[in-house]
Formats: C-alpha cells, structure tokens, sequence
C-alpha cells in the first residue's frame, strides 16, 4: 500500500500537478546506475585480486622449481657459475650466491600472496555485506 502512494508537486506557479511515486525506502534514493556500477566494481576488483593471486603464486612455484634445481648444484659444485634475470639484465653469479637471494624472494611471494588472500577475503565480505544490504540476488547463474 506504500508503493501506490502518490505524492502531489507542483509544475509551476500556475497550479498544474504532477504525480510522482512516493519511496519510501532509503535505499530507492540511490540511482539503479550507481548500485550497478558499484556492484560491477566489486566484481572486478575481486577479479582483478584474485588474477594477481594466481600471477604471484606461478612465480612462487617457479622459484620453487629453480631452487630445487639449484638445491643440487649447490651441494655438488657451489662456486658453479649461474645467471640470474635482475631489472632485465642477465648477471653473472655463483649458485651459493644465488640461491640465498632466491628464497629470500619466493618467501617474499608466498607473504604477498597471503596478504593478498586476506584482502580477498575481506573485499568478498563487504561485496556480501552489499548484495544484503541492496537485497541482491544473482538469478540464472551457471
């Protein structure tokens, strides 16, 4: 019965109405557009958090790979020469130089990739808190 309310506004000076439905709801003051907006940038922020989780956790698991390689070098033959990729110059190294700097940079990663599983989490928690809040419903997902 709320909704069939009409409010009454006047057109002009002249005494001419118009009838405008009467919101009662707080949130029906908000723009279709903006909930639509915001709920499509919730979406891409998560996807873009999760693309850089899965990005950070390859390069771990390529460190992994390397280390591992290295892990049997490095007891054979320490002095061994290697190369390392640093700022886009190829450099000359000895593997017990190298191998250090690599775990150090794979645990760096893996902390990143924690950190960012974190502030998936919590941006996941204020998109559902939104979709309640907005009474959102995705319908017909596959």
């Amino acid at each position: 019965m709320a909704s069939s309310k009409k409010k009454l506004t006047p057109l002009s000076d002249q005494g001419e109405f118009s009838f405008i439905p009467f919101l009662p709801h707080p949130f029906l003051t908000e723009n279709k557009q903006e909930i639509q907006s915001k709920y499509g940038q919730f979406q891409s922020d998560l996807q873009a958090v999760a693309s850089k989780i899965g990005e950070l956790e390859s390069e771990a698991d390529e460190h992994s790979l390397v280390l591992t390689t290295l892990d049997e070098v490095l007891q054979d033959d320490p002095d061994r020469k290697c190369f390392r990729l640093i700022g886009g110059v190829l450099v000359e190294r000895t593997v017990k130089d190298v191998v250090p700097a690599l775990h150090t940079n794979r645990d760096g990663i893996r902390t990143a990739v924690k950190g960012l599983a974190d502030q998936y989490t919590s941006k996941e928690k204020e998109f559902e808190t939104f979709k309640e809040d907005y009474k959102i419903r995705v319908v017909g997902r596959v």
